[in-house]
């Protein structure tokens, strides 16, 4: 099974990878594989990120992965073509917090709380995949957000249904 941790930057992906790896999953980081293996289309110089040729890191993850059991962490991997989606999901105040902590530009911390209230990721993944699963990372610690992680994959749990519209609409306008 092929399952994409995925969410806004900031929401906690990669602590909740590295929790997994640590229990015995086995997780790769999506840029990573994607820098090793030369996927990397040129540089998005506004948003200081590589722009990844999605397509073909999904035909190389279909080839050499299509057996195995794996979690791509990183917010593209909701594009891949796998089994199941988990996306982290975080309270937009919170989120900007801690976007501003990693010394983002404020253009880059709005873009991606933009996205975060208009559940972009959440969108995106319903359209190619059938199970979509979210978990709020807000007030959980990285732990919680593993355990809540397990228990969808072993399918004692059916997740989180969240949507930050109502409560953040005033913050897609500045």
């Amino acid at each position: 099974m092929l399952i994409a941790l995925t969410g806004t930057p900031g929401v906690g992906k990669t602590k909740c990878a590295g929790i997994l790896r640590h229990r015995g999953f086995s997780v790769t980081d999506l840029n990573e594989l994607a820098i090793s293996h030369d996927f990397v289309a040129g540089r998005d110089e506004e948003r200081d990120s590589h722009i990844i040729d999605i397509e073909a890191l999904d035909g190389f993850i279909k080839k050499e992965y299509q057996h195995a059991e794996m979690t791509f962490e990183g917010h593209l991997s909701h594009l891949l073509s796998v089994d199941m989606a988990v996306i982290l999901r975080c309270n937009p105040l919170v989120l900007q917090k801690r976007l501003a902590t990693k010394g983002w530009k404020e253009s880059k911390i709005m873009e991606n709380i933009q996205a975060e209230i208009l559940d972009v990721i959440t969108i995106e993944a319903h359209e190619h995949l059938e199970k979509v699963y979210e978990i709020d990372t807000t007030s959980k610690d990285p732990q919680a957000v593993a355990d809540s992680f397990e228990a969808l994959f072993a399918g004692e749990s059916v997740g989180e249904n969240i949507g930050w519209l109502e409560d953040f609409e005033y913050l897609l306008f500045q």
